[in-house]
């Protein structure tokens, strides 16, 4: 890709050209977010600075970062952070990648939620990252908000966010184990939050190969949908203190299943929420 023009305009040609031809849907906005990040600029300045060429090392490093993303390497993966709602995440290939639908349901939450005084014990159930119970905790900074996940490599990155991103003394409980069973039996939650796995494992072929090949199967994939919400639901009704609720992002096509199955268990309200696509992504749940 280098030649004697290899400034910022012509190596993100370059490089937007190469992706299409790789069939990257998204080549000209990954060029510039790889390019800005390996100069620690912002993507607005590549454009004010356009002419500025790039050092061997610099076209070295880029090249290279441009070689994963044509081989559907996700970007966020590449430069190792993601932004979500107000911060910006460490994530790795142990953990799935915070989408924007996911902030849908953290701003729910925090709508639902306005009082900032108010003392509340939240869980982050399937954490990741941390993502969403780290977006909860910064708004809602008298709230206690613990952490639990089926993956240590996954809690090592929850972890490394609690400590930059909320940079505080107060204390967070992580918890590792396969859904809520890591919990102690006395203790209990006025919300639990959470985007668990839900793609049906026969979906798998339908999913896009930079989702695919690259993000961890664990946090995305179910091979039983009903069986391991159905666990889901109970458990988390075992962990819920009177009139505490639970909020799930889902796979649309079950959200009504969700809704239906929470009521014959014994919760007492079950309400949907579109996201922004007009899907009915999300499920609150009140005992």
């Amino acid at each position: 890709m280098a030649d004697s023009q290899d400034n910022v305009l012509n190596l993100l040609k370059k490089s937007e050209e190469f992706l299409k031809k790789k069939n990257i849907p998204s080549a000209r906005l990954d060029a510039e977010i790889l390019l800005a990040d390996l100069l620690k600029i912002q993507r607005v300045k590549l454009y004010i600075d356009f002419e500025r060429p790039l050092s061997l090392t610099e076209k070295d490093e880029y090249r290279e970062r441009i070689v994963q993303r044509s081989k559907f390497r996700p970007t966020a993966y590449i430069i190792g952070k993601k932004a979500f709602f107000d911060s910006e995440f460490h994530v790795n290939e142990s953990v799935l990648i915070p989408r924007p639908e996911t902030e849908e349901l953290v701003a729910w939450v925090l709508e639902e939620y306005p009082n900032k005084e108010n003392n509340l014990e939240v869980l982050d159930l399937c954490s990741g990252s941390g993502c969403i119970g780290i977006s909860l905790a910064k708004a809602r900074k008298e709230w206690n908000v613990s952490f639990t996940d089926a993956s240590e490599s996954a809690l090592e990155i929850n972890k490394k966010n609690i400590q930059e991103i909320l940079n505080t003394e107060r204390s967070f409980e992580l918890y590792h184990g396969d859904l809520l069973s890591p919990i102690p039996g006395e203790t209990k939650f006025d919300l639990i939050v959470s985007n668990p796995p839900y793609i049906p494992e026969a979906d798998k072929s339908t999913i896009m190969p930079d989702v695919a090949d690259y993000e961890p199967h664990l946090a995305l994939f179910v091979s039983d949908f009903q069986g391991f919400h159905t666990k889901i639901l109970t458990e988390a009704k075992s962990k819920l203190k009177p009139e505490g609720r639970l909020y799930l992002e889902t796979h649309p096509r079950y959200s009504t299943w969700l809704k239906e199955t929470a009521l014959s268990l014994g919760y007492s309200e079950a309400d949907l929420k579109k996201d922004l696509s007009g899907r009915d992504s999300f499920v609150r749940l009140k005992l």
